[in-house]
């Protein structure tokens, strides 16, 4: 495993993770009326979920465990290898099912699904940052991933 390619993601997952907090309104019914943040936030938010997905899948590379059959089953993976617990695997797992929708069906997005996984279900993606970063000893700054 390449610690820098965990660590250049892990970069590119936290800029994600920023953006979608910095543009994220109040409330439901203000990104409801707004094309333009409901864009920016499902495009960060589907890249965070794949940038998880290729970091897992990378992590994974020089694992003994079986290689996932789906992008889900990468979290499913990691938890059986250690490097995340279960919980965290089923949250991310569910993750996926959101970006398969937001690229593939966007049309059929539920805006209030939206507003909470960007105003109350960063902390999941930033717990497997960390839990990442952790078990790959590519972290200088804990804090940055709070």
């Amino acid at each position: 495993m390449d610690s820098l390619i965990i660590e250049k993601k892990l970069d590119s997952l936290q800029r994600c993770l920023n953006r979608i907090a910095e543009k994220c309104p109040a409330t439901a019914e203000a990104l409801e009326h707004d094309l333009d943040l409901q864009d920016v936030i499902v495009l960060n938010l589907s890249r965070a979920v794949q940038l998880c997905v290729d970091i897992g899948a990378h992590c994974l590379s020089t694992s003994s465990a079986p290689p996932p059959n789906t992008m889900g089953e990468t979290f499913e993976r990691l938890a059986q290898t250690g490097l995340i617990d279960n919980e965290l695997a089923g949250k991310m797992k569910k993750s996926v099912g959101f970006r398969n929708l937001a690229v593939h069906n966007y049309s059929e997005l539920n805006i209030q699904i939206v507003h909470a996984i960007a105003s109350r279900h960063l902390k999941d993606f930033r717990q497997f940052a960390l839990s990442i970063a952790q078990a790959t000893a590519t972290i200088d700054r804990p804090d940055q991933y709070s």
